[in-house]
């Protein structure tokens, strides 16, 4: 009788282990909200904006993406790597207003990095997140602070950029674009 109790709570695990969902895993990022509406035309713009240095001799390429639709544009800083080792590229999809908390967090991250470094610790990561899921910091290892992104959220999109002048400059440029594009749309 146990036996058979037993090998039935062992079946019924698997079950309740794939029965557990988590919610994060559903969301949505604002890029998918914006562009996967139904029922009405979505059309999208692209402008192009100079690449980003990678930190192993490759270039992530960038612009900007208009969703227009509805009442209102929607505005994207996209960041691919086309030089991924699987088939795919990684894309990050970056809305204006999390663009415009990114540049905050940029000056921060950038005001630390010195003292950081001085500190000389074993390993340290600084880093910003947006609810899509998006990261970009630093982290210091033998005295010496590199710059990274995670592009995605949920695969292993991490990408490392030349520098910190380089970083900052694209993401400052990408917000000044949107910007611009806003006040022609008026």
């Amino acid at each position: 009788m146990k036996k058979k109790i037993l090998f039935l709570l062992l079946l019924a695990l698997p079950i309740c282990m794939f029965g557990q969902v988590d919610n994060k895993a559903k969301q949505m990022t604002k890029f998918e909200e914006f562009s996967s509406a139904t029922g009405k035309i979505v059309k999208f713009q692209d402008y192009s904006l100079p690449n980003i240095s990678g930190g192993f001799m490759n270039s992530l390429v960038t612009g900007i993406r208009t969703i227009m639709g509805g009442s209102s544009n929607a505005y994207f800083f996209r960041i691919e790597d086309p030089q991924t080792s699987r088939s795919a590229s990684h894309i990050a999809m970056i809305e204006y207003s999390d663009l415009v908390e990114i540049n905050r967090a940029l000056d921060k991250l950038c005001a630390s990095v010195d003292a950081d470094v001085a500190a000389n610790p074993d390993y340290l990561e600084n880093k910003f997140r947006t609810v899509d899921g998006f990261e970009v910091g630093y982290y210091i290892s033998k005295g010496k602070a590199s710059w990274f992104m995670k592009l995605e959220r949920y695969t292993s999109s991490t990408v490392f950029v030349k520098n910190q002048e380089t970083l900052v400059e694209a993401f400052k440029n990408a917000q000044a674009k949107i910007e611009e594009l806003k006040s022609q749309n008026k």
